[in-house]
């Protein structure tokens, strides 16, 4: 499923794997957030409900661009840089940023409404 991000006028979009945690995430869609900058490396906000963790479990380093939700926080991240922390499997992949990531890299907080796109 691909979506888009809108911030201060601009547009980013993203795919979203097919998997359990981003089917639960795109039914919350449309979805209005503020990102924060999390370690440099994440803008990341907080979901008022927890999604699904059925298999999306990362081990690995996150790259830029890659979207997750950290299920022991309950929040939404997307990578600005690659990640460099050892994941223990509760960071559930959700997709990633086909376009307009470096927007997404401004410090924030940045408002951001998120919705499904349209074909």
């Amino acid at each position: 499923m691909k979506i888009h991000l809108q911030l201060d006028g601009q547009v980013a979009t993203a795919t979203l794997h097919d998997n359990a945690t981003a089917r639960d995430f795109a039914a919350l869609l449309p979805l209005s957030l503020t990102l924060t900058d999390y370690v440099r490396i994440e803008r990341i906000a907080y979901l008022l409900c927890t999604l699904t963790q059925g298999g999306a479990g990362s081990t690995v380093p996150m790259k830029e661009g890659d979207r997750a939700y950290y299920a022991p926080w309950g929040n939404l991240a997307i990578f600005v840089e690659d990640g460099t922390g050892n994941y223990t499997g509760d960071l559930m992949r959700l997709g990633a940023v086909d376009t307009g990531l470096p927007d997404l890299q401004r410090p924030g907080p940045l408002q951001v409404r998120i919705e499904r796109m349209t074909e």
